[in-house]
């Protein structure tokens, strides 16, 4: 069994990602198929599907790096490294991420596109509920898009190949839906590639580190979560959606589309000046 493990290190990135997929459903269907058979509440049953599938994405994961590739530190190989200078890049990426979002809402407020509403909930409960998803969205995210994922990639394209891929496998994965839908709202495709792009070059910029990427990805969705759940804005309809966001999703819009390219330039810089550093040296 292990010998045939480990030459499936041998085989083709695309055969390596099916099997991987393949188990990993396998192993998650029997939990997901009862609970959507038998239980009723839609929420609870994400939840627990959702979690389900990630605790077995961890394990197998580690499994696969042991068996298949000999790794002696998977998630430290992934860039899930537990060091001072990935802690900083984590709450630095949070800080980018949570105010990025922030200014562009307070932008379209100023230039009279929104109105400020009241939060409809408590909001120490909405600014904790908001970090903790946004954190854990950003982990969980992070770790298999551009831990794993990129670094089976890696193992067989050149680096620009690599981040192609990533980037359209995490747009897809992102975008399943009816095609009436697609269509209307395809603007947010564009966004999820510049996001996807962004993550990329940031883990890059860090050395390989997922501190940054986290932050960042987090910070998007904790600054989202308290702006939607709590229903804090309200469009005045002075421009059309398509600027702010179609569906109000701010991936959706000019305006998120240009912030997200901003982010994603200045990734892009830094991991270029980065590696003309290391040429240098």
């Amino acid at each position: 069994m292990k010998t045939n493990l480990t030459r499936l290190a041998q085989r083709p990135a695309p055969i390596r990602l099916g099997y991987f997929i393949f188990t990993l459903l396998m192993l998650w269907l029997p939990i997901a198929v009862p609970m959507y058979l038998l239980v009723h509440d839609a929420n609870l049953v994400s939840i627990v599907t959702m979690v389900a599938l990630y605790i077995e994405f961890i394990f197998l994961a580690r499994l696969w790096g042991t068996r298949v590739y000999n790794q002696t530190q998977v998630f430290h190989d992934f860039g899930l490294q537990f060091l001072p200078s990935n802690r900083i890049d984590l709450l630095g990426g949070f800080t980018v991420g949570l105010t990025s979002i922030s200014i562009l809402f307070l932008l379209e407020g100023w230039l009279g596109w929104l109105v400020w509403q009241p939060a409809s909930i408590s909001s120490a409960q909405l600014i904790l509920e908001a970090i903790i998803i946004g954190l854990a969205t950003g982990f969980a995210e992070e770790l298999f898009f551009r831990g794993w994922l990129l670094s089976e990639l890696e193992r067989d394209y050149k680096q620009a190949t690599a981040l192609w891929i990533n980037v359209i496998i995490f747009a897809v994965s992102h975008f399943i839906r009816p095609l009436e839908a697609i269509l209307r709202t395809w603007t947010q495709f564009i966004g999820l590639v510049l996001l996807a792009l962004t993550l990329v070059w940031g883990k890059r910029w860090r050395e390989g580190r997922l501190g940054l990427p986290i932050g960042l990805h987090g910070g998007l969705v904790c600054g989202w979560y308290i702006i939607n759940v709590g229903k804090l804005i309200k469009y005045t309809g002075e421009v059309p959606e398509w600027v702010t966001g179609v569906n109000n999703n701010p991936l959706a819009g000019v305006m998120g589309l240009l912030f997200l390219s901003l982010l994603g330039w200045q990734c892009r810089v830094l991991l270029e000046i980065s590696q003309n550093k290391q040429v240098l040296d």
